[in-house]
């Protein structure tokens, strides 16, 4: 058996009589008390949730948008695509890049200085291009995520907001980040319960049986807190109201 590092030994012994599954303010409590002894950085607090949904089934896919009301703790950089006025549009909106063919000539080329990539849905005939390499670093454009739109200005101010994209994969496991570490505990809190709640009304009407399998909260380089998935509602309820 591999000897633990001196960081793993200070986490177990953190996690010491610490029961688990725990509600999301004691990991909440937990998670920033760990990483306030172990780790140099601000790390990233991510949920974890397994959902018992058969992915193979189109009626069961989940992919969706919060928007986070405290933020995500950084810059998001957006890119627009778009024509004409629209161009204006976004950057009145604060998008930190626009334009129309210049931009997907700079993208084809390798240039990826962005976090969010907004379109409107005359260009995407255009964007259809350079679709193999935006698909697969999760940046192509989507009716489904408010990326494809002409309300470029609401679009630009909700990705600016911490706007967050949440989608099942082959696995039925969605990991979305909710915050900083160093965040407000309050402030982790809603987030939390945010994305948790539009997860919960995301739930396919053709899924049967235990929705939400299991749930964690995790922060970059630190242990993973089991929540207790049989009240999650009740706890987001109240962590909403």
């Amino acid at each position: 058996m591999a000897k633990l590092t001196k960081k793993q030994k200070k986490i177990k012994e953190l996690l010491e009589g610490f029961a688990q599954p725990s509600s999301a303010v004691e990991a909440v409590k937990k998670l920033q008390e760990i990483s306030k002894e172990v780790s140099k950085f601000n790390e990233t607090v991510e949920c974890h949730m397994r959902l018992g949904i058969d992915v193979r089934q189109a009626d069961q896919q989940i992919r969706s948008t919060t928007v986070l009301p405290a933020g995500l703790g950084k810059d998001i950089r957006v890119c627009v695509i778009a024509k004409g006025a629209k161009v204006t549009e976004a950057k009145d909106a604060g998008a930190d890049f626009y334009g129309e063919d210049d931009i997907i000539d700079k993208i084809s080329g390798g240039w990826f200085e962005f976090d969010t990539l907004i379109a409107t849905p005359d260009m995407m005939g255009a964007l259809g291009k350079i679709g193999r390499v935006l698909g697969p670093k999760g940046l192509m454009p989507n009716p489904k995520t408010g990326t494809v739109t002409l309300d470029i200005k609401n679009a630009v101010k909700d990705a600016k907001a911490g706007k967050v994209e949440f989608r099942a994969d082959k696995q039925g496991m969605i990991h979305c980040p909710i915050g900083k570490v160093q965040f407000k505990e309050a402030d982790l809190l809603t987030n939390f319960a945010t994305l948790a709640d539009a997860i919960l009304k995301a739930k396919p009407s053709a899924a049967k049986g235990t929705y939400v399998k299991s749930v964690y909260l995790a922060t970059t380089m630190g242990p993973g807190i089991k929540l207790d998935n049989k009240n999650l509602a009740g706890e987001v309820k109240e962590l909403i109201s």
